[in-house]
Protein backbone atom coordinates (compact mmCIF):
# COMPACT_ATOMS: atom_id res chain seq x y z
CA UNK A 1 0.00 0.00 0.00
CA UNK A 2 1.23 3.50 -0.88
CA UNK A 3 1.26 6.83 1.21
CA UNK A 4 -2.25 8.68 1.12
CA UNK A 5 -4.11 11.42 2.22
CA UNK A 6 -7.65 11.52 1.87
CA UNK A 7 -10.30 13.94 2.54
CA UNK A 8 -14.05 14.33 1.65
CA UNK A 9 -15.91 17.16 2.77
CA UNK A 10 -19.64 16.64 1.53
CA UNK A 11 -22.47 16.34 4.00
CA UNK A 12 -24.44 13.40 2.83
CA UNK A 13 -28.42 13.36 4.25
CA UNK A 14 -29.71 9.93 3.64
CA UNK A 15 -32.97 8.35 3.40
CA UNK A 16 -36.91 8.57 2.47
CA UNK A 17 -38.16 11.78 3.20
CA UNK A 18 -34.76 13.67 3.29
CA UNK A 19 -35.99 16.34 0.52
CA UNK A 20 -37.79 17.91 3.67
CA UNK A 21 -34.36 19.15 5.10
CA UNK A 22 -33.63 21.11 2.15
CA UNK A 23 -33.95 25.06 2.90
CA UNK A 24 -32.38 24.19 6.74
CA UNK A 25 -29.51 22.90 4.21
CA UNK A 26 -29.60 25.58 1.46
CA UNK A 27 -30.31 28.38 3.77
CA UNK A 28 -26.65 28.80 5.16
CA UNK A 29 -25.37 29.31 2.08
CA UNK A 30 -27.22 32.59 0.63
CA UNK A 31 -30.51 33.63 -0.85
CA UNK A 32 -30.20 33.26 -4.30
CA UNK A 33 -30.33 29.67 -5.85
CA UNK A 34 -29.65 28.75 -9.21
CA UNK A 35 -31.88 25.70 -9.46
CA UNK A 36 -30.03 22.84 -11.87
CA UNK A 37 -32.05 20.55 -13.32
CA UNK A 38 -32.53 17.98 -16.95
CA UNK A 39 -35.49 17.65 -19.26
CA UNK A 40 -38.51 18.22 -16.92
CA UNK A 41 -38.96 14.49 -15.29
CA UNK A 42 -38.96 16.13 -11.75
CA UNK A 43 -41.91 18.16 -12.68
CA UNK A 44 -43.90 15.11 -13.29
CA UNK A 45 -42.69 13.35 -10.16
CA UNK A 46 -43.38 16.50 -7.99
CA UNK A 47 -40.06 16.71 -6.75
CA UNK A 48 -39.61 20.10 -8.59
CA UNK A 49 -42.80 21.59 -6.54
CA UNK A 50 -41.01 20.09 -3.51
CA UNK A 51 -38.22 21.64 -3.77
CA UNK A 52 -39.74 24.73 -4.51
CA UNK A 53 -41.76 24.94 -1.34
CA UNK A 54 -38.58 23.80 0.56
CA UNK A 55 -36.82 26.86 -0.97
CA UNK A 56 -39.41 29.36 -0.46
CA UNK A 57 -39.48 28.49 2.98
CA UNK A 58 -36.25 30.32 3.40
CA UNK A 59 -37.75 33.20 0.99
CA UNK A 60 -34.93 32.34 -1.33
CA UNK A 61 -34.94 33.82 -5.00
CA UNK A 62 -35.20 31.05 -7.17
CA UNK A 63 -33.03 31.09 -10.86
CA UNK A 64 -33.54 28.14 -13.25
CA UNK A 65 -31.12 26.28 -15.60
CA UNK A 66 -33.32 23.38 -17.43
CA UNK A 67 -32.59 21.21 -19.90
CA UNK A 68 -29.40 19.66 -18.89
CA UNK A 69 -28.22 16.85 -21.04
CA UNK A 70 -27.63 12.96 -20.46
CA UNK A 71 -23.93 13.98 -21.75
CA UNK A 72 -24.16 17.42 -20.44
CA UNK A 73 -22.78 20.43 -23.13
CA UNK A 74 -20.74 22.55 -22.87
CA UNK A 75 -22.94 25.35 -23.98
CA UNK A 76 -25.59 24.59 -21.09
CA UNK A 77 -22.67 25.26 -18.52
CA UNK A 78 -22.10 28.32 -19.84
CA UNK A 79 -25.81 29.39 -19.83
CA UNK A 80 -25.67 28.71 -16.30
CA UNK A 81 -22.34 30.77 -15.67
CA UNK A 82 -23.82 33.78 -17.19
CA UNK A 83 -26.66 33.03 -14.55
CA UNK A 84 -25.04 33.13 -11.75
CA UNK A 85 -23.27 36.20 -12.53
CA UNK A 86 -25.91 38.35 -13.64
CA UNK A 87 -28.22 37.45 -11.02
CA UNK A 88 -25.36 36.80 -8.13
CA UNK A 89 -26.14 33.35 -7.34
CA UNK A 90 -24.73 32.47 -3.82
CA UNK A 91 -25.50 28.25 -4.10
CA UNK A 92 -25.84 26.18 -7.58
CA UNK A 93 -28.11 23.10 -6.19
CA UNK A 94 -28.45 20.18 -8.97
CA UNK A 95 -31.46 18.31 -8.79
CA UNK A 96 -31.31 15.45 -11.03
CA UNK A 97 -28.71 12.60 -11.87
CA UNK A 98 -24.61 12.51 -12.12
CA UNK A 99 -25.03 14.12 -15.55
CA UNK A 100 -26.57 17.67 -13.93
CA UNK A 101 -24.49 17.59 -10.69
CA UNK A 102 -21.57 17.60 -13.16
CA UNK A 103 -23.00 20.51 -15.24
CA UNK A 104 -23.28 22.43 -11.73
CA UNK A 105 -19.84 21.77 -10.74
CA UNK A 106 -18.82 23.28 -14.07
CA UNK A 107 -20.95 25.92 -13.62
CA UNK A 108 -19.83 26.29 -10.32
CA UNK A 109 -16.53 26.63 -11.13
CA UNK A 110 -16.55 28.48 -14.44
CA UNK A 111 -18.48 31.69 -12.06
CA UNK A 112 -15.77 32.66 -10.30
CA UNK A 113 -13.06 32.52 -13.33
CA UNK A 114 -11.76 35.02 -15.48
CA UNK A 115 -11.32 33.01 -18.37
CA UNK A 116 -13.33 30.04 -20.18
CA UNK A 117 -14.61 27.39 -18.44
CA UNK A 118 -13.25 24.84 -20.87
CA UNK A 119 -9.80 25.74 -19.70
CA UNK A 120 -10.19 23.66 -16.38
CA UNK A 121 -10.94 20.41 -18.66
CA UNK A 122 -7.76 21.26 -21.26
CA UNK A 123 -5.80 21.15 -18.53
CA UNK A 124 -4.73 24.80 -19.23
CA UNK A 125 -5.92 26.36 -15.73
CA UNK A 126 -6.36 24.96 -12.50
CA UNK A 127 -9.88 25.75 -10.32
CA UNK A 128 -8.77 27.96 -7.37
CA UNK A 129 -12.70 28.40 -5.62
CA UNK A 130 -16.14 27.70 -6.67
CA UNK A 131 -19.86 28.63 -5.36
CA UNK A 132 -21.03 26.26 -3.16
CA UNK A 133 -22.93 22.85 -4.71
CA UNK A 134 -25.79 21.23 -3.53
CA UNK A 135 -27.13 18.33 -4.93
CA UNK A 136 -30.86 16.53 -4.43
CA UNK A 137 -30.10 12.94 -6.51
CA UNK A 138 -32.09 11.20 -8.56
CA UNK A 139 -30.42 8.44 -10.35
CA UNK A 140 -27.59 5.99 -8.94
CA UNK A 141 -24.82 5.87 -10.92
CA UNK A 142 -22.31 8.01 -11.21
CA UNK A 143 -21.00 9.12 -7.37
CA UNK A 144 -21.00 12.70 -8.67
CA UNK A 145 -22.66 13.64 -5.27
CA UNK A 146 -19.86 12.93 -2.96
CA UNK A 147 -16.69 13.55 -5.51
CA UNK A 148 -15.37 16.81 -6.87
CA UNK A 149 -15.31 15.22 -10.45
CA UNK A 150 -17.19 16.23 -13.43
CA UNK A 151 -17.37 15.65 -17.39
CA UNK A 152 -18.49 17.74 -19.73
CA UNK A 153 -18.92 17.17 -23.60
CA UNK A 154 -17.86 19.94 -25.97
CA UNK A 155 -19.75 19.12 -28.81
CA UNK A 156 -18.29 21.58 -31.23
CA UNK A 157 -14.92 20.14 -31.23
CA UNK A 158 -16.22 16.16 -30.47
CA UNK A 159 -14.49 16.40 -27.41
CA UNK A 160 -15.60 14.73 -23.81
CA UNK A 161 -13.22 15.95 -20.89
CA UNK A 162 -13.37 16.04 -17.71
CA UNK A 163 -11.44 17.36 -14.32
CA UNK A 164 -11.19 17.11 -10.63
CA UNK A 165 -10.97 19.35 -7.94
CA UNK A 166 -11.62 19.90 -3.66
CA UNK A 167 -13.75 22.93 -4.44
CA UNK A 168 -16.47 21.14 -6.74
CA UNK A 169 -16.82 19.22 -4.26
CA UNK A 170 -20.83 19.38 -2.98
CA UNK A 171 -21.07 21.13 0.54
CA UNK A 172 -24.16 18.73 0.63
CA UNK A 173 -26.50 15.98 -1.01
CA UNK A 174 -29.64 14.53 -0.01
CA UNK A 175 -30.29 11.17 -1.19
CA UNK A 176 -33.95 9.80 -0.98
CA UNK A 177 -33.84 6.18 -2.68
CA UNK A 178 -37.30 6.87 -3.31
CA UNK A 179 -36.44 9.50 -5.67
CA UNK A 180 -34.90 6.42 -8.10
CA UNK A 181 -38.31 4.65 -8.05
CA UNK A 182 -39.24 6.52 -10.93
CA UNK A 183 -36.48 5.90 -13.15
CA UNK A 184 -36.85 3.63 -16.34
CA UNK A 185 -35.25 0.36 -16.75
CA UNK A 186 -32.71 1.06 -19.23
CA UNK A 187 -31.03 4.23 -16.96
CA UNK A 188 -31.37 1.43 -13.94
CA UNK A 189 -28.97 -1.04 -16.27
CA UNK A 190 -26.65 1.98 -16.79
CA UNK A 191 -26.46 2.83 -13.39
CA UNK A 192 -25.50 -0.24 -12.60
CA UNK A 193 -23.30 -0.86 -15.27
CA UNK A 194 -21.26 2.60 -14.11
CA UNK A 195 -21.65 1.94 -10.40
CA UNK A 196 -19.38 -1.50 -11.43
CA UNK A 197 -17.21 0.39 -13.62
CA UNK A 198 -15.90 3.14 -11.85
CA UNK A 199 -15.41 -0.19 -8.99
CA UNK A 200 -13.61 -1.64 -11.52
CA UNK A 201 -11.19 1.46 -12.46
CA UNK A 202 -9.99 1.26 -8.52
CA UNK A 203 -9.73 -2.77 -7.94
CA UNK A 204 -7.69 -3.40 -11.27
CA UNK A 205 -4.28 -1.97 -9.68
CA UNK A 206 -0.79 -3.05 -9.99
CA UNK A 207 -0.48 -1.85 -6.09
CA UNK A 208 0.32 -5.07 -3.81
CA UNK A 209 -0.88 -5.20 -0.04
CA UNK A 210 -4.57 -3.39 0.31
CA UNK A 211 -6.19 -6.05 1.24
CA UNK A 212 -8.90 -3.75 2.62
CA UNK A 213 -9.07 -1.95 -0.23
CA UNK A 214 -10.00 -4.61 -2.39
CA UNK A 215 -12.59 -6.49 -0.08
CA UNK A 216 -14.89 -2.93 0.13
CA UNK A 217 -14.43 -2.77 -3.87
CA UNK A 218 -15.75 -6.85 -3.95
CA UNK A 219 -17.91 -5.83 -1.39
CA UNK A 220 -19.78 -2.98 -3.38
CA UNK A 221 -19.72 -5.36 -6.69
CA UNK A 222 -21.92 -7.83 -5.03
CA UNK A 223 -24.43 -5.90 -4.01
CA UNK A 224 -24.75 -4.06 -7.07
CA UNK A 225 -24.97 -7.94 -8.52
CA UNK A 226 -27.50 -8.80 -5.65
CA UNK A 227 -29.83 -5.96 -5.97
CA UNK A 228 -29.81 -4.59 -9.71
CA UNK A 229 -32.33 -7.07 -11.21
CA UNK A 230 -34.10 -6.92 -7.85
CA UNK A 231 -34.96 -2.98 -8.02
CA UNK A 232 -35.67 -3.54 -12.06
CA UNK A 233 -38.17 -6.39 -11.03
CA UNK A 234 -39.82 -4.01 -8.62
CA UNK A 235 -38.73 -0.71 -8.97
CA UNK A 236 -40.50 0.18 -5.57
CA UNK A 237 -38.00 -2.52 -3.76
CA UNK A 238 -36.78 0.41 -1.17
CA UNK A 239 -34.06 -1.91 0.35
CA UNK A 240 -32.68 -2.74 -3.34
CA UNK A 241 -33.08 1.11 -4.40
CA UNK A 242 -31.53 2.26 -1.25
CA UNK A 243 -28.29 -0.14 -1.58
CA UNK A 244 -28.12 0.82 -5.12
CA UNK A 245 -27.99 4.50 -4.14
CA UNK A 246 -25.11 3.81 -1.32
CA UNK A 247 -23.07 1.37 -3.88
CA UNK A 248 -22.92 4.83 -6.37
CA UNK A 249 -22.19 6.86 -3.81
CA UNK A 250 -19.20 4.62 -2.24
CA UNK A 251 -17.88 3.54 -5.87
CA UNK A 252 -16.35 7.34 -6.39
CA UNK A 253 -16.17 9.46 -3.52
CA UNK A 254 -12.73 10.84 -3.82
CA UNK A 255 -10.78 7.23 -3.17
CA UNK A 256 -12.26 5.64 -0.19
CA UNK A 257 -12.27 2.33 -1.86
CA UNK A 258 -8.65 3.05 -3.43
CA UNK A 259 -6.67 4.88 -0.76
CA UNK A 260 -3.10 3.53 -1.33
CA UNK A 261 -3.62 2.07 -4.80
CA UNK A 262 -3.53 3.43 -7.85
CA UNK A 263 -6.36 3.63 -10.59
CA UNK A 264 -6.54 3.28 -14.07
CA UNK A 265 -9.53 4.69 -15.77
CA UNK A 266 -8.38 3.77 -19.07
CA UNK A 267 -11.67 2.22 -19.61
CA UNK A 268 -13.75 5.96 -18.82
CA UNK A 269 -11.10 7.76 -20.90
CA UNK A 270 -11.95 5.29 -24.21
CA UNK A 271 -15.80 5.38 -23.09
CA UNK A 272 -15.67 9.46 -23.42
CA UNK A 273 -14.61 9.67 -26.71
CA UNK A 274 -17.11 7.27 -27.84
CA UNK A 275 -19.75 9.48 -26.22
CA UNK A 276 -18.72 12.76 -27.48
CA UNK A 277 -18.82 11.53 -31.19
CA UNK A 278 -21.81 9.35 -31.21
CA UNK A 279 -23.86 10.76 -27.79
CA UNK A 280 -24.36 7.30 -26.54
CA UNK A 281 -25.61 6.93 -22.38
CA UNK A 282 -22.01 6.51 -20.56
CA UNK A 283 -22.96 3.41 -18.58
CA UNK A 284 -24.10 1.73 -21.73
CA UNK A 285 -20.50 2.82 -23.44
CA UNK A 286 -19.05 1.42 -20.17
CA UNK A 287 -20.88 -2.26 -21.02
CA UNK A 288 -19.27 -2.16 -24.27
CA UNK A 289 -15.93 -1.28 -23.33
CA UNK A 290 -14.89 -2.86 -20.68
CA UNK A 291 -14.94 -6.51 -20.57
CA UNK A 292 -12.78 -6.29 -23.48
CA UNK A 293 -9.99 -3.84 -21.94
CA UNK A 294 -10.20 -6.68 -19.66
CA UNK A 295 -9.54 -9.21 -21.95
CA UNK A 296 -6.35 -7.00 -23.46
CA UNK A 297 -4.69 -6.47 -20.24
CA UNK A 298 -5.50 -9.17 -17.83
CA UNK A 299 -2.11 -11.15 -18.06
CA UNK A 300 -0.35 -7.59 -16.75
CA UNK A 301 -1.57 -9.20 -13.02
CA UNK A 302 -3.42 -12.29 -13.94
CA UNK A 303 -3.99 -13.21 -9.75
CA UNK A 304 -5.90 -10.08 -9.73
CA UNK A 305 -8.51 -11.30 -12.41
CA UNK A 306 -8.56 -14.92 -10.92
CA UNK A 307 -9.51 -13.02 -7.34
CA UNK A 308 -12.07 -11.57 -9.16
CA UNK A 309 -13.32 -14.94 -10.58
CA UNK A 310 -13.90 -16.24 -7.18
CA UNK A 311 -14.41 -13.89 -4.74
CA UNK A 312 -16.93 -11.81 -7.17
CA UNK A 313 -18.16 -14.32 -9.47
CA UNK A 314 -18.03 -17.22 -7.03
CA UNK A 315 -16.47 -19.26 -9.86
CA UNK A 316 -14.02 -22.28 -8.56
CA UNK A 317 -10.89 -22.83 -9.29
CA UNK A 318 -11.23 -26.44 -9.59
CA UNK A 319 -8.78 -28.00 -12.31
CA UNK A 320 -8.78 -24.74 -14.09
CA UNK A 321 -5.81 -22.78 -14.80
CA UNK A 322 -4.80 -19.44 -13.97
CA UNK A 323 -5.83 -17.85 -17.15
CA UNK A 324 -8.94 -19.85 -17.70
CA UNK A 325 -10.32 -18.52 -14.44
CA UNK A 326 -9.36 -15.34 -15.36
CA UNK A 327 -10.92 -15.44 -18.48
CA UNK A 328 -13.97 -17.03 -17.01
CA UNK A 329 -14.59 -14.20 -14.49
CA UNK A 330 -14.23 -11.73 -17.84
CA UNK A 331 -17.34 -13.91 -19.44
CA UNK A 332 -19.07 -13.93 -16.05
CA UNK A 333 -19.16 -10.34 -15.99
CA UNK A 334 -20.03 -9.74 -19.53
CA UNK A 335 -23.12 -12.35 -19.55
CA UNK A 336 -24.60 -10.22 -16.10
CA UNK A 337 -24.10 -7.34 -18.49
CA UNK A 338 -26.16 -9.11 -21.40
CA UNK A 339 -28.67 -10.58 -18.89
CA UNK A 340 -29.48 -7.04 -17.23
CA UNK A 341 -30.18 -5.55 -20.59
CA UNK A 342 -26.99 -3.50 -21.29
CA UNK A 343 -25.22 -3.50 -24.84
CA UNK A 344 -22.33 -5.95 -25.71
CA UNK A 345 -20.97 -4.10 -29.02
CA UNK A 346 -20.65 -0.56 -30.53
CA UNK A 347 -22.72 -1.84 -33.88
CA UNK A 348 -25.81 -1.89 -31.18
CA UNK A 349 -25.67 1.68 -31.56
CA UNK A 350 -24.92 1.00 -35.27
CA UNK A 351 -20.87 2.57 -34.95
CA UNK A 352 -18.74 1.08 -37.15
CA UNK A 353 -15.03 1.95 -38.06
CA UNK A 354 -15.27 5.15 -39.60
CA UNK A 355 -14.09 7.07 -36.26
CA UNK A 356 -11.91 4.54 -34.86
CA UNK A 357 -8.65 6.40 -35.81
CA UNK A 358 -9.83 9.86 -34.45
CA UNK A 359 -11.43 8.07 -31.13
CA UNK A 360 -8.07 6.17 -30.67
CA UNK A 361 -5.89 9.34 -31.19
CA UNK A 362 -8.18 11.47 -28.68
CA UNK A 363 -8.43 9.34 -26.08
CA UNK A 364 -4.09 9.55 -25.12
CA UNK A 365 -4.47 13.13 -25.97
CA UNK A 366 -3.05 13.91 -22.90
CA UNK A 367 -1.00 10.67 -22.81
CA UNK A 368 -1.11 7.04 -22.65
CA UNK A 369 -4.21 5.83 -20.65
CA UNK A 370 -4.20 3.95 -17.38
CA UNK A 371 -1.98 2.54 -14.39
CA UNK A 372 -3.28 -0.83 -15.34
CA UNK A 373 -1.23 -1.41 -18.59
CA UNK A 374 -0.59 1.38 -19.96
CA UNK A 375 -2.25 2.44 -23.45
CA UNK A 376 -0.92 3.84 -26.21
CA UNK A 377 -2.63 4.78 -29.46
CA UNK A 378 -2.44 1.60 -30.82
CA UNK A 379 -3.96 -0.19 -27.99
CA UNK A 380 -6.91 1.78 -27.79
CA UNK A 381 -7.60 1.07 -30.99
CA UNK A 382 -7.51 -2.52 -30.85
CA UNK A 383 -9.87 -2.37 -27.93
CA UNK A 384 -12.31 -0.22 -29.97
CA UNK A 385 -11.87 -3.11 -32.65
CA UNK A 386 -12.81 -5.73 -29.97
CA UNK A 387 -15.72 -3.62 -29.25
CA UNK A 388 -17.60 -3.32 -32.64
Amino acid sequence: MNSFSFQNPTKIVFGSGTVSQLGKLAEAFGKTILLVYGSGSIKKTGLYDEVLTQLKSIDAKIVELSGIEPNPRLTSVNRGIELCRSEKVDLVLAVGGGSVIDAAKAIAAGALYDGDVWDFFMKKAVIRDALPIGTILTLSATGSEMNGNAVISNWETKQKRAFGSMYAYPRFSILDPTLTFSVPRDQTVNGSVDIMSHVFEQYFTLTPNAPLQERLCESILLTVIENAELAMDNPENYEARANLMLCGTMALNGGLISVGTESDWASHGIEHEISAIYDIPHGAGLSIVFPNWMKYVYQERIDRFTQYAERVWGIERGNKSDEELALAGIEATRAFFTRIGAPATLAYYNIGRENLDTMAKEAVHFGPLGNFKKLHEADVRQILELSL
